[in-house]
């Protein structure tokens, strides 16, 4: 991956989240590979008119104060001496909470030994890595050894660019209360936000760092 970027980058003079670590680049907009094919560029910058009316477009602010980046100090929690990212304010069930951003690639620019890259269109092989750049999104821990379940998930989202143009990015929201109204009751305040990673990151995550 490149250690210089042209696009979505903070300046030094722009306001950061607190605790923002000074190697990690902060992005307010996604950064786009320049080995990306057009046809991959295209299938994440579409006309606006030709999105489906069911698809609802969102706006994202960052950095964002609904969220805060917490250190970690359980010594239990599997992130213990790491971070976390944590709720400023109590959150709703289904509502939007903020979008991962990162280093947009496909395959034929991939870093093999990052945790914390996400698939973000899967026809044509597409990631959005938060390693070396990305916003608060990329502390969101895994549930697993933290609490019974996830209490957020990662869903498609499009984000009006302006132009007549809408973004495809991936995005991070509260879980929905589910048709019983019982799966899940939102985020209170100064609660972690967790995820599910899925086996599928766990078993190659194991296999990169030879864990058996």
């Amino acid at each position: 991956m490149p250690q210089k970027i042209t696009g979505g980058q903070s300046s030094s003079t722009s306001k950061l989240p607190k605790d923002w670590p000074q190697d990690i680049v902060y992005l307010r907009a996604p950064v786009y590979s320049r080995k990306l094919a057009p046809e991959s560029l295209k299938a994440l910058t579409v006309v606006k008119a030709d999105l489906p009316p069911s698809h609802q477009l969102y706006s994202t602010n960052n950095p964002t104060s609904s969220v805060k980046i917490v250190k970690i100090t359980t010594s239990s929690h599997p992130a213990n001496g790491q971070h976390g990212l944590f709720t400023n304010q109590s959150l709703l069930p289904d509502s939007f909470i903020l979008s991962y951003l990162g280093y947009v690639h496909d395959t034929t620019d991939t870093n093999e030994t990052s945790d914390y890259d996400l698939s973000l269109d899967r026809e044509f092989a597409i990631g959005v890595d938060a390693s070396s750049m990305g916003n608060e999104a990329r502390f969101i821990n895994d549930y697993r050894g933290v609490a019974g379940a996830p209490n957020a998930e990662f869903r498609d989202i499009y984000v009006d660019l302006g132009n007549g143009k809408v973004e495809k990015r991936m995005g991070v929201f509260v879980l929905s209360a589910g048709k019983s109204g019982k799966r899940a009751k939102g985020i209170p305040k100064d609660q972690e936000i967790l995820v599910s990673y899925g086996k599928g990151f766990w078993t190659e995550r194991n296999k990169t760092h030879n864990v058996e």
